[in-house]
């Protein structure tokens, strides 16, 4: 997923209040006098440390975009990041209990696919169905959900609207996970074909 970066950056204040205060100490004391650069050390210290009591660490929090080196695949990570992130939202909206637990397997699953698309940006080609239409179109139809619970609309239509939502959710969530599961059918393909050779390999050296 996109990565929230936290960046702490201390005040440059201090430090310039510390050379100003130097700078008018310069000017008045005789420099050439142990005593004087001693009181010159004094006041510098003592102008910083005041300084940066008023002036806090500054805290600057930034998203991350994702680089893959692939613009398809960056501008899909960001798509499908922003879906997941939406799901989340909904699902913290909705109060059904079982639409809301087929709602955390799409999000897994989508956090699945980010993951796995970040590491294999080669595999976006596989995933522009399901971040152009399944993943919108799920985000899409909970939003509605969520408008009509919300609303408290009891009629006949706004029901069978949310009827329909719940009875088809956990199919949805199960689409959801048949696509982070093809993903990976690739090297199961390649596993299978390795075990067959180290198999016979072993067999062939009398080793099993």
């Amino acid at each position: 997923m996109s990565k929230w970066i936290t960046k702490t950056e201390k005040s440059v204040l201090p430090l310039y209040a510390a050379g100003l205060a130097a700078l008018l100490c310069g000017a008045f004391l005789p420099l050439y006098r142990l005593w004087a650069l001693i009181v010159l050390a004094l006041v510098t210290v003592g102008v910083y440390l005041a300084a940066a009591k008023l002036c806090p660490v500054q805290v600057t929090r930034y998203e991350k975009p994702f680089m893959t080196g692939r613009k398809d695949a960056d501008e899909m990570l960001a798509a499908i990041d922003q879906g997941v992130r939406q799901l989340h939202a909904l699902n913290e909206a909705i109060p059904d209990d079982a639409l809301s637990a087929s709602i955390a397997r799409m999000e897994q699953a989508g956090a699945g696919i980010l993951a796995e698309l970040e590491g294999s940006p080669d595999k976006a080609g596989q995933l522009r169905r399901f971040a152009n239409h399944y993943l919108p179109d799920a985000v899409k139809i909970l939003s509605l959900y969520a408008r009509l619970d919300a609303s408290g609309v009891k009629g006949e239509n706004a029901r069978a609207a949310q009827a329909a939502v719940e009875e088809n959710a956990a199919s949805i969530a199960t689409a959801f996970e048949n696509q982070l599961d093809a993903l990976f059918a690739a090297e199961a393909l390649d596993l299978d074909t390795d075990l067959e050779v180290l198999q016979n390999m072993l067999k062939g050296q009398g080793l099993s």
